[in-house]
């Protein structure tokens, strides 16, 4: 059975945020049971992460417009290559918006100018400077507003993927389709 491959940045692209997706939440869930002295840096990997997965987002969205990926088999039925094509989309929607949420909720964060932001401890990454400026309340208003979309946000994330992984493998496994080839790094099978 012939299938088409995504390129290798696509894939490259694929695994690095997912992996570092899934390490960021694996971070958020691990950092309330953490000592004292392990929430902090807990906290700041999270943040270093998000900020490469929104890097690492636009370079593999600037990829997908420069490179058309591989067509869908035709086997499939017309909901299945709709419901990939919306699941695809709002997946890259989830991508951009959780980074985003994030730094804006820690650019208003009341402590924010007290603690500076770094990226993996190896330079000062920015914070959004407008969100510093608001007054005091109107900033913690904007620090808890994006917080909770950045945690409806993350929920919605955990049911794209869950919705993600299970089409993969039911086209793999119960279709016989060489789903995962397309986009398993290495050379192809």
């Amino acid at each position: 059975m012939n299938f088409q491959r995504y390129t290798g940045p696509a894939i490259a692209f694929h695994w690095l945020i997912a992996v570092a997706i899934i390490a960021n939440v694996a971070l958020a869930w691990l950092w309330p049971n953490l000592p004292d002295a392990g929430v902090r840096p807990a906290i700041d990997a999270h943040k270093s992460i998000g900020i490469t997965v929104l890097g690492l987002a636009i370079m593999r969205l600037l990829w997908r417009f420069a490179h058309t990926p591989p067509a869908l088999p035709t086997r499939y039925q017309r909901w299945e290559v709709t419901a990939s094509h919306v699941t695809h989309i709002l997946l890259y929607v989830l991508i951009f918006a959780m980074p985003l949420t994030g730094w804006i909720m820690d650019s208003a964060w009341k402590d924010a100018a007290t603690h500076p932001m770094s990226w993996f401890g190896l330079f000062e990454w920015p914070r959004i400077g407008f969100m510093q400026s608001l007054e005091p309340g109107l900033r913690e208003r904007m620090h808890d507003l994006f917080g909770a979309f950045h945690e409806y946000f993350s929920w919605a994330l955990y049911a794209l993927f869950v919705a993600h992984v299970a089409g993969a493998l039911k086209h793999q496994w119960l279709d016989g389709e060489k789903e995962l080839q397309r986009m398993w790094p290495g050379r192809k099978p």
